[in-house]
């Protein structure tokens, strides 16, 4: 987001399980995506005098606005939204990891019909889920625009980013569009074939553009203790990174200097869900670039999607700051 007072750079990934509904078959969260795409807007806003929301969206597609069609001279007079300083990466959620864990695409082994069958089938659902997500944003006004990792030529080796060019990302900023990418199926030079999660792909951009902070918007609070479900689990308000890499809690103190968090993986999740968040997020801290894990379509989202985070945490604040601690 960018405001009059100072510039503000932001990436923020949503998780999939935050925008879908990750136990139903690619079925899209629509409540959440819609509060998290107004969310979105009400932050650009705060750069804007103009409160008009004038959709992007005119396909005929369902949920399309015809309305829009008649109002293209409205265009002329509206202001443009300071928004050349949102990146937006989101996960998968109930779109894709079916088909890559039923055909072993994250395995790679892409010489196989039934993996290369799945690749495309993967590739299928998540460009779909990306679509709407970009629609979403456009019927708010935000001039945003669809990257595929695989279409923009990003490809891995051994499953770690080997070739990521992150040119047509800066390239769309500058032109002033929002880039929204997403977890996606990509070669590999080993493997053949592998999933590259949003979470490692956050992590690459923001090794690049340098963003003031990260927000990750999930299905709950933030990183707990142990499996949010479980009674007594602790919320971990804080957690601070070293410069080997590990990291122990801030917040709330525990009788330990390092707390152990146990995090379970969905048995069909491909990209290893909050392990791989929390790992991404303290490669970025270690940046010295803050991260904000918090529950999407909440006051507490809007709160860190607005900066206010880095001025101070409210103790009313619900989620898990992860930064890093020389």
């Amino acid at each position: 987001m960018m405001y009059h007072e100072l510039m503000i750079m932001c990436e923020f990934i949503i998780g999939g399980a935050a925008i879908t509904c990750k136990n139903e078959f690619e079925k899209i969260n629509e409540d959440n995506l819609v509060t998290v795409s107004s969310q979105l807007r009400e932050t650009m806003m705060s750069a804007s005098s103009s409160e008009s929301v004038l959709e992007m969206d005119w396909s005929k597609r369902p949920g399309g606005i015809s309305e829009t069609l008649n109002r293209v001279d409205d265009f002329k007079q509206q202001e443009i939204l300071d928004c050349n300083s949102f990146v937006v990466i989101h996960g998968a959620g109930s779109f894709g990891h079916f088909q890559a864990s039923k055909s072993g695409v994250h395995k790679g082994g892409l010489n196989q019909p039934l993996v290369k069958a799945g690749f495309v089938a993967t590739r299928i659902s998540v460009t779909s889920l990306n679509l709407e997500i970009v629609r979403a944003l456009a019927r708010e006004g935000i001039p945003s625009v669809a990257m595929s990792p695989f279409s923009c030529g990003w490809s891995t080796c051994e499953r770690n980013i080997a070739s990521a060019d992150v040119s047509t990302v800066v390239e769309a900023l500058d032109s002033g569009f929002v880039p929204v990418l997403h977890g996606d199926a990509v070669l590999d030079e080993s493997l053949g074939c592998t999933i590259l999660s949003g979470d490692v792909i956050i992590s690459h951009l923001a090794a690049h553009l340098k963003p003031q902070f990260v927000v990750f918007l999930t299905d709950v609070f933030g990183v707990y203790d142990r499996p949010p479900a479980e009674p007594n689990a602790v919320l971990l308000r804080e957690i601070a990174v070293r410069e080997d890499g590990s990291w122990s809690v801030v917040k709330p103190s525990f009788e330990g200097a390092d707390k152990q968090v146990e995090i379970s993986v969905a048995s069909h999740d491909t990209t290893g869900g909050m392990v791989t968040k929390i790992s991404e997020a303290a490669m970025i801290a270690k940046l010295g670039i803050d991260v904000y894990i918090v529950k999407a379509a909440t006051e507490h989202s809007l709160t860190a999607l607005s900066g206010k985070l880095r001025e101070k945490i409210p103790e009313d604040w619900l989620g898990t700051v992860i930064r890093y601690v020389p």
